[in-house]
């Protein structure tokens, strides 16, 4: 069970697949707008409601813009999916009743452990991020930076007890609907949490609790990736181009963003390939080429470098690439992620959109290409992702249970 937007979806298609072939029957629940992307892995699908991005799109999602970033924009967020999460709970329970077994990306973590004590069915929590307090590095979801050893951990337990804020009124009403007492009384969770990013990227704090542990990347499950014949043409009528994308981020000016990063990478001397995203990117030139959704798997390995908001899976997908990375965090844990890419020596530096013009980039572009130095961190670091196995302790803790 998972809700957001595609990169809270698409491990999960190659989790689900894997589970699959080792004789499971999965179901992958979340929205009706990704049945596609899941189909395609082969695992069943259950709706839920709301189209994210028609959320993003409205008046309520583009005053986000207005919010800054950081802990005042975290906030109106929370905000806004408090008045949604209660909508999940119907398709979110009727998923469940058919299950034996319930694993819970974060984003659906706190309603769906209410719903697996209500049924008596255990569940297991597959974050995609490191969300458990620690005292070695502040709450993703706050961006990149330290607060101190105990500052980090406070402040973790702080980001925590805002996203159950987020189903303060839709988790009361599920646990009154299964026959649990409405209000539970609030502790350190200590069911198995399995955290699907690799060690090389995050090594596992080492305050956390033995029910936490960190598996290795959930690849997205991509079958055999084409890429479009236009692309694939105009990937061979030059030198290899640089990606630049910001995935599901939603920008005030598309157009005013998309002439700069065309001016960036001219500067550079670059060829750029540009995705639309939810953003709404778009250029044209013969040096520049605009695409919709591609796999990841099959264009990253050809680029010179990839420039994106550096959301966890991008962010995964551009290191299993082996090439150089320009981080142009947005919001939340993009920043967080942007500073791991920059300490493991594949990124030269940030880009933050709040800063962004197009001489910063074009900097970061001529130093990420021109300097082997972060390809070759990239390499190295690409072989040892393709050296783990994540799925393999998902299957272990599942066939546990009996499943």
């Amino acid at each position: 069970m998972t809700a957001g937007s595609r990169g809270d979806v698409a491990p999960y298609t190659g989790l689900g697949h894997a589970l699959s072939r080792a004789g499971h029957e999965v179901t992958l629940v979340t929205h009706g707008c990704f049945e596609r992307l899941v189909a395609e892995s082969g695992v069943r699908f259950h709706p839920l409601p709301l189209d994210p991005r028609a959320e993003l799109e409205s008046a309520r999602g583009r005053a986000l813009h207005r919010s800054g970033s950081g802990v005042g924009k975290l906030v109106r967020v929370m905000g806004m999916a408090r008045s949604l999460a209660g909508t999940m709970t119907d398709d979110m329970l009727a998923a469940a009743r058919s299950s034996d077994v319930l694993l819970l990306a974060a984003s659906t973590a706190p309603l769906g452990h209410a719903i697996a004590e209500g049924l008596s069915l255990p569940s297991i929590e597959l974050p995609l991020q490191p969300l458990a307090p620690t005292r070695e590095f502040a709450p993703p979801m706050l961006g990149s930076g330290s607060w101190g050893g105990l500052g980090n951990r406070v402040a973790g337990h702080g980001v925590n007890l805002a996203i159950e804020r987020v189903f303060s009124a839709a988790v009361p009403d599920a646990r009154a609907r299964l026959g649990l007492p409405r209000n539970k009384t609030r502790g350190e969770p200590t069911g198995t949490v399995l955290c699907g990013f690799s060690p090389l990227v995050v090594p596992r704090p080492h305050d956390w609790g033995p029910h936490l542990s960190v598996t290795g990347y959930w690849w997205p499950y991509d079958g055999e990736p084409q890429l479009p014949p236009e692309l694939q043409d105009f990937l061979d009528a030059g030198a290899p181009p640089v990606f630049v994308g910001l995935g599901s981020a939603t920008v005030p000016d598309p157009a005013r963003l998309s002439s700069e990063v065309v001016r960036a990478v001219r500067g550079a001397g670059l060829r750029a390939v540009i995705q639309r995203g939810w953003g709404g990117l778009e250029a044209e030139g013969d040096d520049v080429l605009t695409v919709g959704e591609v796999p990841h798997s099959a264009l990253f390995p050809r680029m010179a470098a990839v420039v994106h908001h550096c959301g966890a899976g991008t962010t995964a997908a551009g290191l299993r690439a082996g090439v150089p990375a320009v981080p142009v965090p947005v919001q939340f844990d993009e920043g967080f992620w942007a500073a791991r890419l920059v300490s493991l020596g594949v990124a030269p530096r940030a880009v933050p959109l709040r800063r962004f013009t197009a001489d910063a980039l074009a900097a970061a572009l001529r130093q990420a290409t021109g300097d082997p130095s972060y390809g070759r961190r990239a390499r190295d670091l690409a072989d040892g992702l393709r050296a783990e196995d994540g799925m393999a302790p998902v299957l272990d803790a599942v066939n546990r249970l009996g499943g």
